[in-house]
């Protein structure tokens, strides 16, 4: 059965609360939308994953509204109470740390509660770290997949790519600066020398992004350690190379580089892009496929 959800229906007695999904800065203050301050100073209470790094956002905006703590670790007891207080006609906002509450944040399983409630549930946009960097990134955005932490060890990291490898669309990722290096290595072993950019300290004064090759990358981090959460923003597999033959070769193994070339110029892609999705199959840097085929 289909649920409507009217989510600026005036309320009449005895409907119940709200759950507000609040974003918030992902460093600078300034990211903070007029909405949003003004949603959690009318809220009855306010669930956060960090009471002390939330406390100081309040601070700033000079909210005083009640502050509870809803997190991973708590999720089971504190999702109950505030789906209760919900019923019971109390509005609730929904933050994170930073950006958006519920992507890869145990806020998702509070709004599927909600949800299966009847309880409406609604949005107050704003900055998203994966976004924001996606956009900058020089990759495509026409197609493109959110993929949260990369798993830690090392044999489920591996079904973890493998499972990947074919996805076509860009891929969006976070990644710790302990591990980051252990994922490019990872990642250049499963699915070759991809276009990527890593990106950190969004929005802050030492934002930067780094654009290259997955080795071009690993070997600027040899130069230049890694330091805050990263955002890794990835090329996708390219087009016709998803299939492997029956004898567990890809498709274009038996080609030469210039027939590889020709196959997708026959699809009506530039030449230049061509040569990039030859050197994206092959795990060859662009520009040596470029001087074989233009010798």
């Amino acid at each position: 059965m289909v649920r409507i959800q009217k989510s600026f229906k005036d309320l009449a007695d005895g409907d119940y609360g709200t759950l507000y999904l609040v974003a918030t800065p992902i460093g600078n203050l300034e990211d903070m939308t007029f909405r949003a301050i003004r949603t959690l100073k009318e809220v009855q209470l306010i669930a956060a994953e960090d009471t002390r790094q939330t406390r100081k956002l309040l601070t700033h905006f000079e909210i005083s509204t009640r502050l509870v703590s809803y997190h991973e670790h708590n999720k089971q007891a504190s999702g109950s109470e505030l789906i209760r207080l919900l019923m019971d006609g109390q509005s609730i906002a929904l933050v994170s740390d930073a950006g958006l509450p519920a992507v890869s944040d145990p806020g998702a399983e509070l709004v599927a509660d909600a949800v299966e409630q009847g309880i409406k549930v609604v949005p107050i946009p704003g900055a998203n770290a994966a976004l924001s960097a996606l956009i900058i990134s020089g990759l495509p955005t026409d197609q493109f997949m959110f993929t949260g932490f990369p798993p830690r060890d090392k044999k489920p990291l591996a079904e973890w790519l493998t499972h990947l490898k074919h996805q076509e669309g860009t891929l969006m990722l976070y990644e710790s600066p302990h591990r980051v290096k252990k994922t490019l290595d990872a990642m250049l072993e499963h699915w070759g020398d991809r276009r990527i950019a890593m990106v950190r300290e969004l929005t802050k004064r030492h934002e930067e992004a780094a654009r290259g090759t997955i080795s071009e990358c690993m070997a600027w981090l040899e130069e230049h350690p890694p330091l805050g959460e990263y955002c890794l923003i990835i090329e996708g597999a390219a087009s016709g190379a998803r299939e492997a033959g029956e004898n567990g070769e890809a498709w274009w193994t038996a080609l030469e580089l210039e027939d590889h070339v020709a196959h997708y110029e026959n699809q009506g892609i530039d030449r230049k892009e061509a040569i990039k999705k030859v050197a994206l199959d092959r795990g060859l840097p662009k520009r040596d496929v470029y001087n074989a085929v233009n010798r």
